[in-house]
């Protein structure tokens, strides 16, 4: 227990040392919540940008494709619309070991080069982490040990590890720099869908108090480490029926900048009944916690569906106040695990319809800096 009250202490006191620094500081309860001045105005400018539309996002957009990889400038997206997402979207995982290239194959140079890219055309950057089992060694999905979470807080056999894979985080996020030096801000989005059970953080596999705790240790260990440029987001699975399952999580207000879930299309009149509650519940609870909501996660692979962007996605989300959506990846090693078009796809033409509605927002649309 020692070491995790150590985090907090030096959290607090580099937090308070920031005074007068051009810090952003907000008393939240007995929490000093610091951000860089960038990053509270990537804040304000999500708390806004639901009253011209929902910006668009897609998974590793211009890190590879359906048939290509690693060439500059490209992206599926760009290529049927014109424009890219609004909101890009990488993954850490891998970084935890030290890897060069996170668990889709993807070095983590490139994905540093494409978040300055990013933030370079005024859009948000979400980051997800699929982190290794750190108990069993096996990847994010081995749920063979009910008791990884248990193990990596304080006082667990794991804890030590862990806060060395947070340290490793740390680093990446305070590296995000542009040739100024200004740090670039994210939306850090770990620990997701931990409502159903896939993950070794799922609903399952640790208590609610106990997956408070990993937040609070996950967050605390970064503002220790003068992680300054990051917003944090908290996203549920579809299996919440209401704001108090939806919360029974939650880890707290100062903790969470963004709330909101993940859903995907198998059947359709379940993806819409699902996503018709869950953005009810979020809805509801962004206004009364005064948190920016999103649909963090959706898409339907293959996209089937030749009309699937104008008559199943957009009129399921266009009364609700999201400030973005973002589909999965088109993984260029599996052809057939795709989430958004590409030339010649069949909901390609949608999508541009989609694309021309005045309310979808991408690259071009928006500026989250200015």
């Amino acid at each position: 227990m020692k070491i995790y009250t150590s985090v907090i202490f030096v959290s607090l006191v580099a937090t308070l040392l920031a005074c007068g620094s051009g810090k952003s500081q907000k008393e939240q309860g007995s929490v000093v919540v610091m951000h860089s001045a960038e990053t509270q105005r990537l804040l304000s400018a999500l708390k806004n940008i639901s009253s011209q539309g929902v910006m668009f996002g897609h998974h590793d957009d211009t890190n590879y494709g359906i048939g290509w990889e690693g060439e500059k400038g490209r992206s599926d997206v760009k290529s049927v619309c014109g424009d890219y997402p609004a909101v890009a979207s990488f993954d850490l995982g891998g970084i935890e070991l030290k890897d060069s290239m996170n668990l889709d194959k993807v070095p983590f140079s490139k994905i540093k080069k494409e978040i300055l890219n990013q933030y370079l055309r005024g859009g948000l950057v979400t980051l997800s982490w699929h982190l290794r089992n750190p108990k069993t060694g096996g990847n994010a999905w081995d749920v063979s040990d009910a008791t990884v979470v248990k193990s990596i807080l304080p006082g667990g056999t794991a804890y030590p590890k862990f806060v060395g894979w947070l340290d490793g985080v740390a680093t990446f996020m305070n590296s995000l720099k542009t040739k100024a030096g200004t740090k670039i801000p994210v939306l850090f989005r770990p620990w997701h869908e931990h409502t159903g059970s896939w993950f070794w953080w799922g609903a399952e596999l640790c208590t609610p108090a106990d997956y408070k705790m990993l937040w609070r240790i996950t967050v605390d260990s970064l503002r220790a480490k003068g992680v300054d440029n990051v917003l944090y987001a908290y996203s549920t699975g579809t299996e919440p029926q209401d704001t108090a399952q939806y919360l029974e999580r939650y880890p707290g207000d100062d903790l969470i900048d963004v709330i909101g879930f993940d859903n995907y299309q198998f059947k359709r009149e379940n993806f819409l009944a699902a996503m018709q509650r869950e953005l009810s519940i979020i809805d509801s609870i962004g206004r009364t916690h005064h948190k920016v909501i999103a649909l963090t996660e959706t898409g339907y692979e293959g996209i089937p569906d030749p009309e699937w962007w104008t008559k199943t996605l957009w009129p399921s989300i266009d009364k609700y106040p999201i400030a973005y959506l973002l589909v999965w990846r088109n993984a260029r090693e599996k052809p057939t695990h795709f989430f958004a078009p590409y030339p010649g796809q069949v909901s390609a033409s949608d999508f541009v319809k989609f694309y021309q509605i005045p309310k979808t927002l991408f690259a071009k649309d928006v500026n989250l800096y200015k």
